[in-house]
């Protein structure tokens, strides 16, 4: 990605274990691609995965040269073995897109990043479905459908306006950082 003055950056991440080829399909859709640019986006940063081979066809169809939007960077990669930290931190002013994981959800959540969750239809058991729903039920997610990208950005934005801060409330009107101490024994399932 290319530095620029203003950056605004969707991160869409598919894991590192599981494929989401619909997801990937999705994010690189030049509607979606569109959108993001239409809603001031700079970069969108595409951590595919296991679908490497989507993400090189989209880049021999759609070379710089010949896109149809020219205000947005594309860039991707298939896993990093340190983590996400790092392309987290890029979208902690902007957006982050990605499958339901639970600790994909938690860290993202915990940068405090409006955080559009897309379960993964093809696992077996449906926990992502019912944590996404559960999330944007209390108002810290927006659940989609890779389907439903376009949709589920303006929804983002509108949550960015009204971003809840995790962890919880703790009181009326009272917000806190948790510590060290009480990350590392959520984390742990650690129970006072």
């Amino acid at each position: 990605m290319s530095a620029k003055l203003a950056t605004k950056v969707c991160f869409v991440t598919v894991g590192a274990t599981a494929s989401f080829e619909e997801l990937v399909r999705a994010a690189l859709d030049p509607s979606f691609v569109t959108a993001l640019e239409k809603n001031g986006y700079s970069h969108l940063l595409v951590q595919y995965g296991k679908n490497a081979a989507i993400y090189d066809n989209f880049l021999k169809q759609y070379p710089p040269e010949r896109r149809p939007w020219r205000r947005i960077d594309i860039g991707g990669f298939s896993f990093h073995e340190h983590g996400l930290g790092g392309e987290f931190a890029l979208a902690q002013a902007d957006i982050s897109k990605g499958r339901s994981g639970s600790g994909t959800i938690l860290e993202v959540l915990r940068m405090g990043i409006p955080l559009v969750v897309v379960p993964n239809p093809s696992l077996q058991d449906n926990h992502q479905e019912e944590l996404a729903r559960q999330l944007q039920k209390q108002g810290y997610v927006v659940a989609s459908h890779y389907q439903n990208l376009c949709q589920a950005l303006h929804q983002a934005e509108q949550l960015r306006a009204r971003m809840l801060r995790w962890p919880p409330v703790r009181g009326p009107g009272q917000k806190s950082q948790p510590t060290l101490e009480q990350v590392m024994s959520d984390e742990m399932g650690f129970v006072d």
